[in-house]
């Protein structure tokens, strides 16, 4: 000290050598920008700018209101009386409020996606339309699978001899073929080949297609497409896949 200086100004000169020490600890930064710096034991904290000293750091929607201790310690930080015991029990005050936060964890990579999806609304009649118009498209393409059901089916007993009256893999005749082969796909048609006829949905040969019934009196066989039919012909012959020789042949729908 200098002997010719007065208590008081030793007191300044004591004041202007703290505040030009290096701090002992990090500086702190607040929400707001501003800086504090924390010296070692029985320092205080100088601020810069408005009064603002400390606060505690939380998740802006889980920010915790403010505590006697954080008060009363503050107004100690404003007077410059804020030792180590007090920040200590800052900190702690500090540690609390972190561990009882939610903190939920996401990978530094992860991306949030959100998918858009065009919403339309339509009239109860609309609706109707719509769900008649798919359930009309369910039925075709379960009727098509059926057809060619019916003819897989069919290939399976190419060979099998004709027998009258016959309704088995044993020996069929025409419309025992033809009832035999439809029952395995679920579907039961009359026993002769006159009731047949009837058991159906006529259509042209133009809009014939694989798994329809080709009917001329006396006989009936399965539409292969491309002009072929697999038929039970006639006594002496056998379940064969050939070209259609009956002339003006009626086709029917019945898959």
């Amino acid at each position: 000290m200098d002997p010719q200086s007065s208590p008081s100004t030793a007191v300044r000169a004591r004041g202007r050598h703290r505040a030009a020490r290096r701090p002992a600890l990090p500086v702190l930064k607040a929400g707001t920008g501003q800086t504090a710096a924390v010296a070692s034991r029985g320092a205080v904290i100088a601020a810069a700018g408005s009064g603002v000293l400390l606060s505690l750091i939380a998740p802006p929607a889980q920010a915790a209101p403010a505590t006697e201790l954080g008060t009363a310690l503050s107004g100690k930080a404003m007077q410059g009386t804020l030792n180590s015991t007090d920040l200590d029990a800052l900190t702690a005050q500090a540690r609390e409020a972190v561990a009882a936060a939610n903190v939920v964890a996401v990978a530094p990579t992860a991306e949030l996606k959100v998918e858009k999806t065009a919403v339309s609304v339509v009239s109860a009649a609309e609706n109707a339309e719509f769900q008649a118009e798919q359930a009309a498209q369910r039925a075709e393409e379960e009727a098509a699978q059926r057809r060619a059901s019916v003819v897989s089916v069919a290939m399976r007993y190419l060979g099998v001899p004709y027998v009258w009256g016959g309704t088995t893999p044993a020996g069929f005749d025409c419309s025992g073929f033809t009832s035999y082969v439809f029952a395995q796909v679920g579907i039961d048609l009359p026993r002769t080949s006159s009731s047949q006829r009837y058991a159906g949905t006529p259509v042209s040969w133009a809009d014939a297609l694989p798994g329809d019934l080709i009917w001329t009196p006396g006989h009936i066989a399965i539409y292969a497409g491309d002009g072929m039919q697999i038929e039970a012909p006639v006594p002496g012959k056998s379940v064969r896949y050939t070209s259609i020789w009956q002339s003006s042949p009626t086709f029917i729908r019945v898959a």
